[in-house]
């Protein structure tokens, strides 16, 4: 029985390891986890409020646009002249005004495409060639860049258009990612589609980004700036403000935000206007754009007689030869501007002749000076002082902030210069 004993004891021993409870082994961590955690650089986001006035924030329907006011840098900014939306949103991203970067109105002609009128659907590079954008020189620095809309951002900047088939661009350099303009995009779409943008890995993702609102801008023209419903459209981009900011955080991607509009907005009535041919018959002139102020064309052989029936100033009007446009309106040498210029007094309303009834509403493109044009600027981020407001400052100086956040140098055609933020902006940090 010895044996036997010892055997049994030898297969007890044997088992015994596997009745005995082991220590648990540490469960499998996600990769998230047991990665290290990506140290995001900031991005630059600019964002545009077409038309949206500073005292709009007064109207108390903006939490979100307000709390970066108070937690960032504000200012009344004023916009270049013409107050129009295409010249303004590129002297935003180029810091020339106007009469420098070629796109002098949102429709105008140049003597070197006759026959030709450019209009806010125009993509055709020779129009925008004049003036580098900045999202052009990012990428020719190798800065990642995306365009959620920005006037302009869909042309292949530095690029030819082959004349006899329009579609056909022979070079140019667009955002890495862009997005042709179509206003039934709606705000979330387009605040979703930046955030998409920035869930990429590093490598692919963009470190420049625009975005562009329209709605305050329509409402203000259909109903005017003091209309409730122009109200209602200013809350519903303050909620679209609110989502990008609370997107960014759920990435965890600190951003440097600037918030601006290309100019205000005053009310029109149509009991304020002016009809050109109560000065002139209509025979003798030829209106390339009206409203806000109106750019003409003496008929031929009826340069004298314009002349002297417009030039000068009338009842809410004034007119100029271009050349003689005031100074300080930095417009009037380039040759896209008709040699006629008649300036409407805030709130009226230029029409080619008596046949076109003016109406109520609002507009804009008035003197950039005129309290109603001015536009919005708000700055927020890891760069930026908090709770400071700034003296106004001319938007050409928007752009080479720009290129301070972005890193990169300082364009010599800038009209404008980062001056204006010195006091409030940060060195840039190691990792920037």
């Amino acid at each position: 029985m010895r044996p036997f004993r010892f055997l049994a004891a030898l297969a007890a021993a044997t088992l015994l390891p596997a009745c005995v409870t082991q220590p648990a082994a540490a469960p499998p961590q996600p990769a998230a986890q047991s990665a290290a955690v990506e140290a995001k650089q900031p991005v630059t986001i600019l964002v545009s409020i077409d038309a949206f006035r500073p005292d709009y924030l007064d109207r108390g329907v903006t939490p979100n646009l307000s709390h970066l006011k108070q937690t960032g840098v504000f200012s009344a900014m004023r916009p270049s002249f013409p107050s129009k939306t295409f010249p303004n949103h590129w002297t935003l991203v180029t810091g020339e005004y106007p009469d420098h970067h070629g796109i002098t109105a949102n429709k105008m002609e140049d003597p070197e495409r006759p026959g030709e009128t450019f209009t806010m659907a125009t993509d055709d590079p020779f129009w925008w060639n004049a003036a580098e954008p900045v999202w052009v020189a990012a990428e020719k620095a190798g800065i990642r860049t995306a365009t959620m809309f920005w006037p302009g951002s869909n042309v292949a900047w530095g690029g030819t258009m082959d004349a006899k088939w329009p579609h056909d661009i022979t070079g140019g350099t667009r955002p890495e990612d862009w997005q042709q303009f179509n206003q039934a995009i709606n705000g979330t779409q387009r605040v979703n589609a930046v955030l998409d943008w920035l869930r990429r890995p590093a490598a692919t993702r963009p470190k420049f980004v625009t975005l562009y609102f329209d709605t305050v801008d329509t409402a203000g023209h259909m109903y005017g700036p003091n209309d409730p419903r122009t109200t209602k459209a200013v809350a519903g981009v303050d909620a679209d403000i609110g989502m990008l900011v609370e997107g960014l955080k759920r990435l965890d991607q600190p951003a440097n935000l600037v918030i601006v509009a290309d100019h205000g907005m005053a009310a029109i009535s149509k009991d304020r206007v002016i009809p050109l041919d109560r000065f002139v018959p209509a025979a003798e002139y030829r209106v390339v754009e009206s409203g806000s102020y109106a750019s003409l064309w003496p008929t031929e052989g009826h340069k004298a007689e314009v002349e002297k029936a417009l030039l000068g100033k009338h009842d809410h009007m004034t007119c100029w030869r271009k050349g003689e446009i005031p100074a300080r309106f930095h417009y009037g040498t380039n040759r896209r501007i008709p040699p006629i210029f008649c300036l409407a007094d805030d709130g009226w309303t230029i029409t080619p002749d008596s046949t076109m009834a003016g109406h109520d509403g609002g507009n804009h493109g008035y003197d950039n000076k005129a309290p109603d044009m001015a536009a919005l600027f708000i700055a927020h981020g890891p760069r930026f002082a908090r709770g400071v407001t700034l003296p106004s400052f001319d938007n050409v100086d928007v752009e080479p902030l720009l290129r301070d956040l972005i890193g990169l140098p300082r364009n010599p055609h800038d009209d404008g210069s980062d001056a204006p933020f010195k006091a409030v902006l940060k060195p840039r940090a190691a990792n920037d």
